[in-house]
Parts: structure tokens; C-alpha cells; sequence
């Protein structure tokens, strides 16, 4: 609902589209798994009921706290998420 507001600004400044279209996904994810919303897992709470919340949470905090450092390296490093479309489809 924020990319059609986003993506002029974000070109405008000069970022790439592929860059920010990543790096808005993997913000995306983040936020399903973690509270309070954390959508995906009341999902896969109501397939095992008899896991707790917080277990849950618990044991999504790893891969969270992976899709931070992978934001962290897209920031430092953008090339990581637009080496392939530039191959692909040139510079």
C-alpha cells in the first residue's frame, strides 16, 4: 500500500527500484514474524495449538535476527540484490 507513495521519492533520491523492492519485502517478512502482529506465526499457532506464544516467537527470534543482518548488508552493499537484474537485463 506504501510502494505506489514510496517508489517516486525512492527514485527520485536515486536508489534502485530492485534495491528497495528487496529490502521492503525482507522488511515485510520481519514484521510477520515478530510482535506484535507477527501474523505468520498466530498462523502456524493455530496448526499447533499446543505450542505456546512465546515459545513461537522464541524460536523465530534466529532467523529474525538473520533478515536484520541481511538488511544490514543490503544497506552497506546494494550490489547483493542487483547484480542478477543487471546481468539479466543489462545495466
Amino acid at each position: 500500500m506504501t510502494t505506489p507513495t514510496l517508489l517516486p521519492v525512492i527514485t527520485h533520491v536515486g536508489f534502485d527500484p530492485s534495491w528497495f523492492g528487496v529490502l521492503f519485502t525482507v522488511n515485510m517478512e520481519i514484521g510477520l514474524i515478530t510482535p506484535p502482529v507477527g501474523l505468520g506465526l498466530y498462523v502456524i499457532n493455530g496448526i499447533t495449538p499446543n505450542v505456546k506464544i512465546p515459545t513461537m516467537f522464541w524460536g523465530a527470534s534466529p532467523f529474525t535476527l538473520c533478515m536484520v543482518l541481511g538488511i544490514f548488508l543490503l544497506c552497506l552493499f546494494p550490489g547483493i540484490a542487483t547484480w542478477l537484474p543487471d546481468y539479466l537485463m543489462g545495466e
